[in-house]
């Protein structure tokens, strides 16, 4: 029975159990966290093979190169011709860096912004204003790039198939608008997965600024919870096809695949922007870390290698996001007062409350020793103009740890929403 529907005495009955429930909650001195994505140790111990790697007699990739000294800005062949398969691109359309594509993402967005694009009339940074599309919910570190940028942030809403495309089309028709922030596959937070109409979408439509960029962050692109792997969209192709081949920095990286802060990055975009971010990405740096990326081709050995590693990532995961989706269920689902997306692939689950209760949640959730990422975290300036997103990540606690702090939310939850009908 749904909360609203509950009367006088009933409403007056459950908030003083839900009241009690959390005195008790309290009581336990609890210290769970749920607040970012995280790998668990189990997940890190699937890479372990890679501190061996590539070994003391092995420093030569398969041009020959000695990966010991300087050199090759665009990465290895070993590792690039491993993930130019595995994303189904074209080899010359992708580079490998170091370990982590939020560093490449930011870089490009600053180079655009101090030099302009080889598309741009001028550097970003001498516009009168720089708007930028941000899909929401969504990944709080590519919103506080743009925020750090001062550039004014446009939130358009996520819909089941993508960003909505109308609100899309009519915010690229000001020139001022200079990018989009982007999570194609098992979305930051809700899980959601763009679909091949909407990414064809994305690709043809017409823009007033031409140097309009879309950063197509594809951090989840083989992350699945399931034996079924997502089709990868081959945006760049698109989007030459449509006549508009500089449009998508697409970016990916072994980050939560292999060791989270030891990984390597890629970027999956026209020859003509590698050239562009090849030119300042030079005098910033000589060249990737190349040993690292011979220990990562040597431990996959091909893109079927890949699909291996994360079939064992889905069995440790899974079980841990079929657990949560069953206690919200159990504690939450007969009283109307919530819903989450239920994800086949990713790190988070998106959990929606009553309008004007999710910072609420957040605070007694702490106040029972339960951590969570801030309430509006995924809005631009941390600002859910409805207060009613919260994002859980389940990957990093055990599962007795994870079940005890879902359920301690589900608590928090319930109090919230019992407060706020005044029960």
């Amino acid at each position: 029975m749904s909360l609203l529907d509950l009367d006088h005495d009933q409403r007056k009955e459950l908030a003083e159990r839900v009241r009690q429930d959390y005195e008790e909650l309290k009581s336990k001195d609890l210290q769970l966290n749920l607040t970012r994505g995280k790998p668990s140790s189990e997940q890190l111990d699937i890479s372990q093979r890679l501190l061996e790697l590539p070994g003391t007699e092995d420093f030569k990739d398969a041009d020959g190169t000695d990966v010991r000294n300087y050199g090759n800005l665009k990465g290895i062949r070993d590792i690039r011709e491993i993930w130019s398969e595995l994303l189904g691109v074209r080899y010359d359309e992708l580079i490998a860096g170091d370990a982590s594509s939020l560093n490449m993402m930011f870089d490009l967005v600053m180079y655009a912004h101090t030099f302009g694009t080889q598309d741009s009339e001028r550097p970003w940074n001498q516009e009168e204003k720089v708007r930028w599309i941000c899909p929401v919910p969504g990944y709080d570190r590519h919103f506080t790039i743009t925020e750090k940028l001062g550039y004014e942030m446009l939130s358009v809403p996520w819909l089941d198939e993508g960003p909505d495309m109308d609100a899309v089309r009519e915010a690229v028709k000001d020139p001022q608008v200079k990018g989009m922030w982007l999570v194609p596959t098992f979305a930051n937070p809700s899980g959601h997965t763009v679909s091949q109409d909407v990414a064809r979408q994305l690709a043809e439509m017409e823009t007033a600024a031409p140097d309009f960029r879309i950063v197509w962050d594809n951090a989840y692109a083989v992350h699945t919870l399931t034996e079924e792997f997502p089709e990868v969209i081959d945006i760049v192709t698109l989007a030459r096809e449509a006549g508009n081949p500089n449009r998508f920095w697409h970016m990916t990286s072994t980050s939560k695949i292999t060791f989270a802060g030891s990984g390597v990055a890629f970027l999956n975009t026209s020859t003509e922007n590698i050239d562009w971010y090849a030119s300042y990405a030079g005098a910033r740096g000589i060249g990737p870390n190349k040993i690292n990326q011979l220990a990562h081709a040597r431990f996959f050995g091909d893109a079927d290698g890949v699909r291996q590693v994360m079939r064992k990532h889905a069995s440790l995961l899974a079980p841990k996001f079929n657990r949560v989706l069953e206690i919200l269920e159990a504690e939450l689902g007969e009283y109307d007062v919530a819903r989450w997306t239920t994800p086949s692939g990713g790190y988070f689950i998106s959990l929606d409350v009553i309008d004007g209760t999710a910072a609420r949640v957040v605070e007694l959730a702490k106040g029972a020793g339960i951590a969570l990422t801030e309430a509006g975290s995924s809005f631009p300036l941390h600002k859910d103009p409805n207060d009613r997103n919260i994002r859980l990540a389940p990957t990093l606690p055990p599962v007795a740890e994870l079940e005890e702090a879902v359920r301690g939310v589900a608590t928090c939850v319930l109090l919230a929403a019992v407060e706020k009908l005044g029960a």
